[in-house]
């Protein structure tokens, strides 16, 4: 049986804002943990009303470590010129559950659809390579269903296995939910599953 892989790589803070010049445009960048989509729009406006003289707020963002979802925004600049190659790095650093702005502020010298992207590419890679990046470990969580006299069995295989328990009822009948590694879930389910009187199941 394949191991799955249960290790993905993000950020837990934001990164230390970096400023890379290129003929006098300025451009400002951050890498940003997100949870979900809904954390992108609050970050982006906050840096609008920071940089209140930027002309675009050009950002990626990532989420997810099996299916995975993006985006990619150019705020006005030619279309793929800003979005995608910070998208790109966001690739290139193999992160994900984050979110990547650059900022510019107009220096007056236009850069070309090329210069573009070579510097928000730029920009982008400067704030991953300041950023703190962590490796976490993707975890599943199973419950278990038993009447009181199985609860030695379960749990003597619980402290054998190294399991985390998330919480507990322990009464006449009991439940545990437990927390095991992606890799090692399979293993863990049939173990409880042919275990007599103990009932089973994956929380979604």
């Amino acid at each position: 049986m394949e191991k799955k892989e249960d290790v993905y790589r993000t950020v837990t803070k934001p990164s230390t804002e970096i400023l890379y010049k290129d003929r006098k445009s300025k451009f400002y960048a951050q890498v940003h943990p997100i949870s979900s989509e809904d954390d992108v729009k609050p970050i982006v406006e906050g840096l609008r009303k920071k940089y209140h003289t930027a002309n675009h707020v050009c950002y990626a963002w990532q989420l997810g470590t099996e299916n995975l979802m993006y985006r990619a925004n150019d705020d006005g600049e030619p279309n793929n010129s800003a979005g995608m190659p910070i998208y790109g790095q966001i690739q290139s650093f193999d992160v994900t559950n984050v979110l990547i702005t650059v900022t510019r502020i107009f220096g007056g010298t236009k850069l070309g659809v090329g210069g573009l992207i070579q510097a928000y590419k730029t920009a982008a890679q400067m704030a991953l390579e300041s950023a703190k990046i962590v490796k976490k470990t993707i975890k599943v969580q199973l419950r278990l269903q038993f009447e009181y006299p199985f609860m030695d069995i379960v749990m003597r295989t619980i402290k054998q296995k190294n399991l985390d328990i998330v919480s507990q009822k322990l009464e006449l009948d009991c439940e545990l939910v437990i927390s095991v590694r992606l890799s090692e879930s399979e293993e863990v389910f049939q173990l409880f599953d042919e275990m007599h009187g103990v009932d089973v199941t994956p929380i979604e």
